[in-house]
């Protein structure tokens, strides 16, 4: 149910039956609200609008994963890629991001009115998985290997500061930004000081920092 403002718009049974006049809302409770008329200050109770609502299809991408859920929207709400929404099912309560919004014959969009809207992509960015490319310390390319680090969406990863992962430490070189990501002015961060949050990180490059690395024994 939406929020009740403080003056509403709804016919007076003393002296507008037929039309509508402003009404001032004194108190809400029971399922219903009761107002007093601007007009001839009648007091009356009414029945609060409810906001129509349409039950859309989600699926959401989870660590290569995937599951599908359902959400309830407003009806007038337009959904667009980047948007933000808490999904709650009996299984998960976490908050995803919109990657595409999909409309009858397998056509995507990155915003559509609820109502047009078959089915909505997206993926968790609660705790997110981010690839990273570690380079050797002597900035040579050939012996690069990728590592996955776990954490929450929120988390900074800052060009220029040492991270440590278990037996990895690294110092950061460049971040890539995720496609269709909003705040952003660029897709790839390489001052220092730089910053973007692990769930709006596409891939992060970074020079070794622990001794033993690449080591032949």
């Amino acid at each position: 149910m939406s929020e009740i403002p403080d003056r509403v718009p709804t016919a007076c049974p003393s002296c507008s039956p037929d039309l509508e006049t402003v009404h001032e809302v004194l108190t809400t409770g029971g399922g219903t609200i009761t107002v007093r008329c601007s007009e001839c200050a009648h007091v009356h109770k009414v029945q609060p609008e409810r906001e129509r609502e349409v039950t859309l299809d989600v699926v959401v991408s989870q660590e290569g994963e995937s599951f599908a859920a359902n959400v309830t929207t407003p009806e007038d709400e337009t959904v667009s890629v980047g948007d933000e929404f808490i999904l709650e099912t009996d299984e998960v309560l976490s908050t995803v991001r919109v990657t595409s919004v999909e409309l009858d014959q397998q056509r995507r969009r990155d915003e559509a009115a609820a109502t047009d809207i078959e089915t909505v992509w997206t993926r968790e960015v609660d705790n997110v998985a981010v690839n990273v490319t570690v380079h050797p310390k002597d900035g040579s390319r050939d012996d690069s290997r990728g590592i996955t680090v776990h954490v929450p969406g929120d988390y900074e990863f800052e060009v220029g500061a040492i991270e440590s992962f278990g037996d990895d430490e690294f110092e950061i070189d460049a971040v890539v930004v995720r496609d269709a990501t909003t705040g952003y002015h660029r897709d790839r961060y390489e001052e220092r000081g730089d910053m973007v949050l692990a769930k709006d990180v596409k891939r992060v490059y970074a020079y070794d920092q622990t001794s033993s690395a690449w080591s032949a024994w």
